[in-house]
């Protein structure tokens, strides 16, 4: 897409960016975690993304980058925290990835009826199609993905009002089964719902009046707050402590027993945006890959493209996915959706925490550092709240130290004719694989 998008498709790319696979079983999941008060939880997570948002489309407005959060730490704190930020994304996308293929896969296995052990196949065959699609190259063009948007938007829309008058507030009580440290770790797991906005951010080089970056984003945090704020009352007031037993929420809401064809609607719908979500993530991640080697992080190998297309990069990456997958069917108790969810928004916490660090350092007004403050704080908190589940970024930021201690990484390679000269930025993210 060449530069010149305006509000109305910023708006639907950020609404895009921050709308995953994981609001197919987050809510579910915020519910088992904390019972009714997961909407005390979800209260607290979309003041915080308010801010969130506000901060990076300020970073936006000020520093148009397609590079994300890792440029702006970059410029704010240097190379080594930088590279820090790219290998936390690099290795965060394949365990979302599996996470998101698992859930699609279980929405498809109760449509079809099937056993549970269908479930793995079609997992398999999700993960296939997603890194296939990358290794020959191919990219969801912005109008596919605007489309795919809508499709995921109308669907939430319909749950909302198909299950809003079946809404019981018996099943509120009682409030707080689990108490404040349930509420706690629902906030945890919830994180990822509002992961995405630095997606604002990362579109300012292309809308045509940086002043439609702060409309973009205040518009499409309205669209999440309504969207979310729904699903999230009709989960605990229609399907109460069943919420926290079912794989399938969505498809409780909006597939009552007197319509089951909604049931593969939703199935389809729900594959169909996993998939399509999916690609462009690994997309980002194997291009991250492609930078990080190319500044020495990473084995240089990765750093050669084909076609422009950094294959090497996705098979590491598929290679990855592959073993994760294969972690969770060999230890499914253990290695659950949940726990790669917690995993997953552990690494996102943190590179979204130092984004807003970078926001408190780079932002010209004491308003806006303020804001950008108070938002680190409470990303610190939530990060904080992960427990166990920080052991993963503690281990990638152990590995790049150790990296760039035995290696000192060289200059970026200067450019040659033909090359693909947008695989040069440092860590390109979901939002920029779109507009390609």
């Amino acid at each position: 897409m060449s530069a010149g998008i305006g509000t109305a498709r910023g708006t639907a790319l950020c609404v895009g960016a921050v709308l995953g696979p994981g609001v197919l079983v987050l809510p579910a999941m915020a519910v088992r975690a904390a019972g009714p008060a997961s909407l005390l939880a979800w209260a607290a997570l979309l003041c915080v993304s308010a801010q969130i948002a506000t901060s990076f489309a300020a970073l936006g407005t000020r520093y148009p980058d397609s590079g994300g959060v890792a440029a702006f730490t970059r410029r704010a704190f240097g190379d080594r925290t930088a590279d820090v930020v790219g290998c936390w994304l690099f290795a965060a996308v394949p365990v979302g990835v599996v996470a998101g293929a698992i859930a699609g896969a279980r929405y498809t296995t109760a449509a079809l009826n099937a056993p549970a052990r269908t479930a793995l196949g079609v997992t398999v065959a999700l993960l296939a199609v997603v890194y296939l699609a990358n290794v020959v190259g191919l990219h969801l063009s912005a109008r596919v993905q605007l489309v795919l948007t809508a499709v995921l938007i109308g669907l939430l829309v319909a749950v909302v009002v198909a299950a809003g008058p079946r809404v019981n507030l018996d099943r509120m009580t009682p409030f707080a089964p689990y108490g404040i440290a349930g509420v706690g770790s629902a906030i945890a797991v919830l994180f990822v719902a509002i992961c995405g906005w630095e997606a604002t951010a990362n579109l300012s080089a292309e809308f045509t009046d940086p002043r439609q970056v702060r409309r973009a984003a205040m518009a499409s945090l309205a669209v999440i707050v309504v969207l979310y704020t729904g699903l999230a009352w009709c989960t605990v007031g229609v399907l109460g402590d069943e919420a926290g037993s079912t794989t399938v929420p969505l498809m409780r809401l909006l597939a009552p027993a007197d319509r089951p064809w909604m049931a593969a609607v939703v199935a389809m719908a729900a594959v169909l945006f996993t998939v399509a979500a999916s690609v462009t993530f690994v997309a980002a991640g194997a291009r991250a890959g492609l930078s990080l080697a190319r500044h020495g992080i990473l084995p240089a190998r990765l750093a050669a493209t084909h076609n422009g297309a950094p294959r090497r990069s996705v098979l590491v990456q598929a290679a990855a996915a592959a073993l994760v997958a294969a972690a969770a069917a060999g230890a499914p108790h253990v290695i659950t959706v949940e726990a790669l969810m917690r995993t997953f928004a552990a690494m996102l916490a943190c590179v979204t925490l130092l984004g807003l660090a970078a926001a408190v350092r780079l932002l010209p007004t004491r308003r806006q550092r303020l804001n950008a403050g108070v938002a680190a704080l409470a990303v610190a908190a939530v990060a904080a709240l992960s427990g166990q589940f920080l052991l993963a970024p503690a281990a990638v930021v152990v590995a790049v130290l150790i990296r760039r201690r035995r290696t000192r990484p060289p200059a970026p390679p200067h450019p040659r004719a033909g090359d693909d000269l947008s695989s040069l930025h440092p860590y390109p993210t979901a939002m920029t694989a779109v507009l390609r």
